[in-house]
Formats: C-alpha cells, sequence, structure tokens
C-alpha cells in the first residue's frame, strides 16, 4: 500500500537506549551471517531488516519523516556495537543510515521524493565528484560513474558527487530508476559491504536534489529552519567522516577480546603460564589503551559539537579541521593494534576462515578510503595552525 506524501507526526521517538538494547540483542545474529556476507560480498539481507526493525537506520532521521534525531554520540554506540559482529555490516549501514542526516540538510522537496511514500527508504552514496555536470533549466544533466557505493544493493536512491559548471563541490540525488549497479567489488577485505560501482547516464537532476559542499560547510542548508533540531546544526562532514573510521574501533575491539581468547587456549586454560609473556602483557595492554583512547576522542568531540549547537553557537572551523584529522587517523591506530595482534596470533591465523585474519584484512581494507588517509588533513592542520587558510572545506 502506498502511504500518503505527509511527513509523519503521530509516532513517537523511540529512545536512544531502546535503538541500543536491539541493535545489542543483534550481536550473535551479525556474527553467525558474517561468512554469509563475505560469500555473497553483500550485507545478507536479514541484517539490513533486522538493523531496520531495532530503528538503527531511522535514528538519524528526522522524527517529521518518522526518524529518531538520536545524538551522534548514541548513533555511534551502536555502530561500534554491529562493528564488534560484523565490520562489513556496521561500514555499510552506518554509511547509509548518515545519509537521512544528509538528505534531511536538503530542500523539503528532496525529502519529500525520498521519504513521502516510505520513512523505510535508503540512500547509497559516492561522494567522489565524478559526474559529469551540464547546467540546464531547473537543474542539471547527470552522467558518471562512481565506485565505493557502500550498501547499494539494499538502497533505492544514490548520493553522487560531481562539479558545479559554476564552480563548487555538489552533492547530487538520484532514484534508483536512473542509474544503474555494476557489479566490481571483488576484494581482499570488507567483502560483505556490497561497495559496487554505480553507473549513471545523462538523466536530469532537479536543482532542488542537489546539495551544495558550501552549504554543508558553512551551515546554510535549506533544509534546516528554525524548528529542526540542533542535531541537524552540526556539520556534515563530522558525521560522514567517522562512519568510516568508526568500524574499525569496534573490529579492533573484537581482534582483542579473540587474541585474548586465543592466547588463553595455547595455555590449556592456565593463564598463569602467561604470567612471564611480557610480550603479551604489553600488546594487550596497549591494544586496549588505544581503543579506549579512540573511543574518547570520537565521544568528546561530538560531545563538545553537540553542547555547541544546542547553545545556538557554531562549532569553529579550527576546531572542525582538528576532528577531522583525528578521524582520518583512526584506522592507522587500529591498524597498528591488529598488527600487532596478528602477529603473534598463531599459525591457526593464516589459514582461511581465521576470525582474526578477517579483522586484519578489514581493518587494512579500510585504510584505502580516501578520509583515512591522514596525508592532507594533517598537513592542513598543521598548516592552519601557523597562519594559512585552509585547504579543505569538507570539515
Amino acid at each position: 500500500m502506498t502511504l500518503p506524501a505527509t511527513p509523519l507526526t503521530h509516532r513517537p521517538p523511540l529512545r536512544a537506549q531502546d535503538i541500543y538494547d536491539r541493535v545489542l540483542a543483534l550481536g550473535d545474529m551479525l556474527r553467525k551471517n558474517a561468512p554469509q556476507a563475505r560469500e555473497q560480498r553483500m550485507v545478507p539481507q536479514e541484517n539490513i531488516d533486522a538493523l531496520r526493525d531495532a530503528g538503527f537506520f531511522l535514528a538519524l532521521q528526522p522524527r517529521k519523516w518518522g526518524g529518531h534525531e538520536v545524538d551522534p554520540q548514541d548513533f555511534f554506540r551502536m555502530h561500534l556495537a554491529i562493528a564488534e559482529n560484523c565490520m562489513s555490516t556496521a561500514w555499510a549501514s552506518g554509511i547509509v543510515a548518515v545519509h537521512a542526516f544528509q538528505i534531511a540538510l536538503m530542500d523539503e522537496r528532496a525529502q519529500t521524493d525520498v521519504w513521502g511514500e516510505d520513512v523505510h527508504v535508503r540512500a547509497s552514496s559516492s561522494y567522489a565528484p565524478m559526474g559529469k555536470v551540464t547546467a540546464v533549466e531547473g537543474g542539471f544533466r547527470f552522467s558518471g560513474r562512481w565506485g565505493w557505493s557502500s550498501g547499494s544493493d539494499h538502497c533505492t536512491w544514490a548520493l553522487l558527487g560531481g562539479i558545479d559548471p559554476e564552480g563548487g563541490f555538489r552533492t547530487f540525488l538520484v532514484p534508483r530508476t536512473d542509474y544503474r549497479i555494476e557489479d566490481t567489488w571483488h576484494v581482499m577485505g570488507l567483502q560483505g559491504t556490497g561497495s559496487k560501482d554505480i553507473v549513471v547516464e545523462d538523466v536530469f537532476v532537479p536543482e532542488y536534489r542537489t546539495h551544495k559542499a558550501v552549504d554543508g560547510f558553512l551551515g546554510t542548508n535549506p533544509g534546516v529552519t528554525a524548528d529542526s533540531a540542533p542535531l541537524y546544526r552540526l556539520p556534515w562532514a563530522q558525521l560522514f567522516v567517522r562512519v568510516v573510521s568508526t568500524p574499525a574501533i569496534g573490529a579492533a575491539r573484537d581482534a582483542l577480546d579473540l587474541y585474548r581468547q586465543m592466547v588463553v587456549g595455547k595455555a590449556s586454560g592456565d593463564v598463569t603460564k602467561l604470567a612471564a609473556d611480557t610480550g603479551t602483557q604489553e600488546r594487550i595492554a596497549a591494544a586496549i589503551t588505544s581503543i579506549d583512547e579512540m573511543e574518547a576522542i570520537l565521544f568528546r568531540n561530538f560531545d563538545r559539537m553537540m553542547a555547541q549547537v544546542t547553545a545556538g553557537e557554531e562549532v569553529p572551523v579550527l576546531e572542525r579541521i582538528k576532528y577531522r584529522y583525528q578521524a582520518s587517523l583512526v584506522i592507522e591506530r587500529c591498524m597498528a593494534v591488529i598488527d600487532s595482534l596478528f602477529s603473534s596470533a598463531g599459525g591457526s591465523s593464516v589459514f582461511l576462515g581465521s576470525e582474526i585474519q578477517q579483522r586484519f584484512l578489514d581493518i587494512h581494507t579500510a585504510r584505502a578510503h580516501v578520509a583515512n588517509n591522514p596525508t592532507s588533513f594533517g598537513r592542513n592542520l598543521g598548516a592552519v595552525l601557523l597562519g594559512a587558510d585552509s585547504a579543505d572545506f569538507f570539515v
């Protein structure tokens, strides 16, 4: 049955704790389905359905469209819990879920196009400015090919990057009828993300179904009004860069648990045999400390940003630049954790099907995402602190 194209206002939002508890309860199922995700090279439909029913995909969606408008701190606690059981599911579902936040920043007509008939409609993305864009009356002609569109099999819209003919980056919101998915996702890790290619061939995209990067940077988003929740006054980039790094923290935490189980097993259950193994002790201590530090920075940054926007203040650009650099460091720090553990995990870890090996492969694959390369972000932060202008506006 087709629902009326009217925002839903009668459903009380689930409390963030309720959604979190439901997500936690899915842990065994997500872990059980991880081999299926790798084999199918996409998130299993059972995982998607369960996360939808738990309310995860609605977490950042506006209440007027059936969403729950949870704070980012609560969203990323859910995200971490998913990642501890299947990093591929966390990667793809987190990216898909955060798109509800960006669509909420867009023109009301774009929101109606997506959610007017079904509030559970989802979008995938690929933000590299690969689109060929030609301005026409009322909008743009749009073509191109994009890679790494995670979760695309489970979505009916796509957010795709392109350069405005008049200058500046835009995201173009395109319905499933206007693009095709090509299965190119044959990779060493994160196999279950289904990060396939999107191909668009000369379609029309109305002006209102685009989002200017400058609006995201300046906070002049057309979908945000005086009645919007403070959540939507957060810089859009700060949420996106975290959904492609946070899954690695959950995977690293799970790798540490796996490692501890492995070394205790080697000692035949007698943990006293490990007392003199200072290398094992130091690896475990360093790993848990690094993981805790990454989580602390993640939550501290969003605590501060939410306090600022709730008070009607802007998040200073220098802080946003620092936060982006800190997000980009997560994967390399997680790689250091997993490399240390994997190097002493023993002979069983190299056989196909090893769980700790999969964490190693997933975390290393995540490093290939452009947002997880800290080089340019670190240089930009250092340069700005020395008085130069920022070269990065996706902050």
